[in-house]
């Protein structure tokens, strides 16, 4: 069996072995229009619809607010019409 120091050791080497080295690009850098792959391609125009369909999505949620204001600015001028009368 191996000294606990001697354990400790291996364990410590052990952890700087499992270290990942990236090549430029896959480090999240931005790189060079020229270097663009379809798969860089790809997956921006998924971000960029998924992000114009979330757009889209807070616009009518806003615009169904807004109606609903509508309503209720409607609802409160003609009762203060019928009061007034």
């Amino acid at each position: 069996m191996l000294p606990r120091s001697a354990l400790a050791r291996t364990l410590q080497l052990q952890r700087g072995v499992t270290a990942r080295f990236y090549s430029e690009g896959s480090t999240g850098t931005p790189r060079g229009s020229a270097s663009e792959d379809s798969f860089v391609k790809r997956e921006r125009a998924t971000e960029d619809y998924f992000v114009r369909q979330r757009e889209k999505e807070q616009l009518r949620h806003l615009k169904e607010q807004l109606e609903k204001q509508r309503k209720k600015i409607d609802s409160l001028e003609d009762k203060i019409e019928s009061m007034t009368k």
